[in-house]
């Protein structure tokens, strides 16, 4: 299946709205995973209307396949620019190459770096103990290895 086409019309389709194409994947039986994002939020109706129109496009007799559109999932990492800037002023899990981990608020993006503020104990001269003091860090997405919301369930 050729997904780069299935990409394009999908793009295409969703171009100037709320909606935006994250990833698509192929399976070797010819399952394709659509995942689509919103910057508001992806309504099922929304997954099966593209789905329709997507498969309006393409012709099984050619080549039979399977298609789910569906949001991309809370908690999965992200994949492309929109999602951050979806995210900015929310709280996200960001784990460098070097394998250190971040919880902080993603303060702003840019398709080249993030900045991420967040509280972190540090000495401080002339005090016995580290205080706690914001930290706000600019890390460029080569660094980062992945970024996920984070969801505190407390």
């Amino acid at each position: 299946m050729d997904i780069a086409k299935i990409r394009e019309i999908a793009e295409r389709k969703l171009e100037g709205g709320p909606l935006f194409v994250v990833d698509v994947k192929c399976s070797p039986a010819n399952e394709v995973e659509l995942l689509i994002d919103s910057d508001e939020s992806v309504s099922i109706d929304a997954c099966v209307e593209l789905s329709r129109a997507i498969e309006a496009e393409l012709d099984r007799d050619v080549e039979d396949f399977e298609l789910t559109v569906a949001s991309a999932g809370v908690g999965q990492p992200l994949k492309v620019f929109r999602q951050y800037k979806k995210l900015e002023g929310k709280p996200v899990e960001v784990v460098l190459k070097n394998g250190m981990k971040i919880l902080a608020e993603l303060r702003a993006a840019a398709p080249e770096a993030i900045t991420l503020a967040y509280r972190e104990k540090v000495a401080v001269e002339g005090r016995k103990r580290k205080q706690e003091v914001e930290v706000v860090k600019e890390y460029s997405m080569e660094e980062v290895k992945t970024t996920r919301e984070y969801l505190d369930f407390k």
